[in-house]
């Protein structure tokens, strides 16, 4: 099973818990009602924040990569300058020696 479905479980599993908690409590209604509302902000505020977790490693993930890529085609087009320098190096030292038989 993956964690986030566990995760999502307990995370159920506690709410309702909780709730059940805070409806058979010896409380007034009012009361009772606002500890629902503070218990869900609560978990949602929660939420939010393991989302917004996830979506930073997300982001910092696919940066990485970029900047991977990137350091990758920046070598790739050195080794191609550098090799296309060697080709016409070459090209000009044979043209001179042709012309210098002639």
């Amino acid at each position: 099973m993956k964690s986030g479905k566990v995760l999502l479980g307990v995370l159920a599993g506690v709410a309702a818990g909780a709730l059940a908690g805070i409806l058979f409590a010896p409380d007034k209604g009012t009361k009772t009602r606002k500890k629902i509302y503070d218990k869900g902000d609560d978990y949602a505020n929660e939420l939010k924040e393991k989302f917004n977790n996830k979506i930073s490693d997300f982001v910092e993930s696919v940066n990485n990569k970029f900047e991977s890529a990137k350091k990758d085609a920046d070598h790739l087009i050195e080794n191609g300058k550098s090799r296309a320098n060697d080709l016409k190096a070459g090209l000009k030292s044979a043209a001179n020696e042709k012309i210098s038989q002639l």
